[in-house]
């Protein structure tokens, strides 16, 4: 391999870009608008005060929790059905489809029961010295119990319709959320127009209300009317068993990988609990700087994984290896324009909210460090997330999300915040200290070349 050729296989061709853009902008445009909907939800909580924002951020791990499960389930199902939309293997696609929405149902049931349960429960295990943020944020979970259901079923869906080009409609959906989650909010959080001031139960019943919104807006359009994949409610009855073993075979460590991710998420906000309502506070404020700067990641992820799945469903495996080189350049150049956007708006957006001096100070610590942190993470996003997922390497990754987040940022995070009470820079910095680790890590499997597997259509796998 020459200079010249390997520089080529960096940079990517035309057609490469003109694919990407047209999945990634219509994807990353629903990212910054959820982005927005929980930047409302953050302001207007902020004036309640820290306990109350507290709370709605540490409730809101265990719905993400739940979110990124669906996530697993609905990427598990993506590796699969980008490769048949490839491989024009329609049968082989809905029967992908019905298996997913049948394990994403015993997933929605299990988290509304433990909600219904034991809310006080849940919230005690981030926050199990301080019964103002229990109760705040019982309340607010309270109010959110359908949701699993509303939100579960439209992700799923949603990750489907793009995974064959459909990238529009989902657009559309988080545009007219977004207006209903706001003002919802509005209207509950304060009490106008004439309703209760409900303040953090009224955030829950905008965000409920919304995601009620996308489940009609999204299944409606998936089970009735779109015309590309052509399924039904119907469907959901089909013979699944020959293509059963291969779907868990390349969909279930998706899953496992995804899950441990939100468990560790979950632990790493167990930490920030423990810690302090001002450190809860001041991540709250950078969490929503680190969603909007890593908008344009998500988009070229989920377009990386879908063309690559498309490449591979061709059989063209070594374009595939030359389009994931690109990708991951674009990640470094995409982590570099997310660290100057956080440096540019830390300050005006850590200045807006209404919270304490103390939490204010320690999220200029936070941010310092999500600036370098942000630049490894676009790009082991990108393979992850998108390239080696969708090549079919999804037991090697599962195997470094449990390694270097268990092994690596948990005990590292929570002997640099409870035990040696460093810095916030430097406690966040152990926390994510996994983001780095994978950078490398996904980098040299890459080069490999063994992340390209192979996947059995239906009539193959039994």
């Amino acid at each position: 391999m020459t200079e010249n050729f390997r520089i080529k296989d960096y940079l990517g061709d035309r057609e490469l870009y003109r694919q990407m853009l047209k999945i990634a902008i219509p994807i990353s445009l629903k990212s910054l608008i959820t982005v927005g909907i929980n930047l409302m939800d953050t302001i207007m909580l902020s004036e309640m005060g820290d306990a109350q924002l507290s709370a709605s951020s540490l409730a809101g791990q265990f719905i993400t929790l739940f979110q990124i499960c669906c996530m697993g389930i609905g990427m598990g199902a993506n590796v699969l059905t980008s490769r048949f939309w490839g491989m024009k293997e329609h049968t082989s696609l809905k029967k992908t489809i019905t298996i997913m929405l049948r394990f994403l149902l015993v997933f929605a049931t299990a988290f509304t029961v433990v909600t219904i349960a034991a809310p006080e429960w849940i919230m005690s295990i981030y926050a199990p010295d301080d019964a103002e943020i229990i109760a705040y944020g019982a309340t607010y979970l309270r109010w959110l119990v359908p949701t699993y259901y509303c939100m579960g079923l439209s992700l799923t869906c949603t990750i489907v319709l793009r995974s064959v080009g459909q990238v529009k409609i989902p657009l559309a959906c988080s545009i007219f959320a977004f207006f209903v989650n706001v003002f919802f909010n509005w209207v509950f959080i304060f009490g106008n127009l004439g309703a209760p001031r409900m303040e953090i139960a009224g955030a829950a019943l905008g965000t409920l209300i919304a995601r009620v919104f996308e489940l009609l807006f999204i299944c409606g359009y998936f089970f009735f009317i779109d015309r590309r994949i052509t399924y039904r409610l119907r469907d959901l009855t089909m013979r699944c068993h020959d293509l059963t073993r291969e779907y868990f075979r390349v969909s279930v460590p998706v899953l496992i990988s995804d899950a441990l991710l939100a468990l560790g998420n979950n632990a790493i906000a167990m930490v920030m609990g423990r810690i302090g309502q001002a450190f809860v506070a001041a991540n709250s404020v950078t969490t929503v700087v680190q969603q909007l700067s890593s908008v344009l990641t998500q988009g070229i992820s989920n377009a990386s994984c879908i063309i690559t799945g498309h490449t591979m469903g061709e059989g063209d495996y070594k374009k595939a290896q030359r389009q994931g080189y690109t990708f991951l350049f674009l990640g470094l150049v995409i982590g570099c324009v997310a660290a100057l956007i956080i440096l540019v708006l830390r300050t005006p957006i850590v200045n807006y909210y209404e919270v304490s001096p103390e939490a204010k100070t320690i999220a200029f610590e936070l941010m310092d460090a999500i600036t370098v942190i942000i630049i490894f993470q676009a790009m082991n996003s990108i393979l992850t997330k998108g390239v080696l997922r969708a090549g079919g390497d999804t037991k090697f990754l599962m195997v470094g999300d449990i390694l270097f987040l268990w092994v690596a940022s948990i005990p590292l995070g929570y002997v640099a915040g409870l035990v040696l009470h460093w810095p916030p820079f430097w406690i966040y910095t152990m926390l994510k200290i996994d983001q780095i680790i994978k950078c490398i890590w996904c980098y040299f499997r890459l080069r490999s070349g063994k992340w390209l597997k192979k996947i059995k259509p239906a009539e193959q796998s039994a």
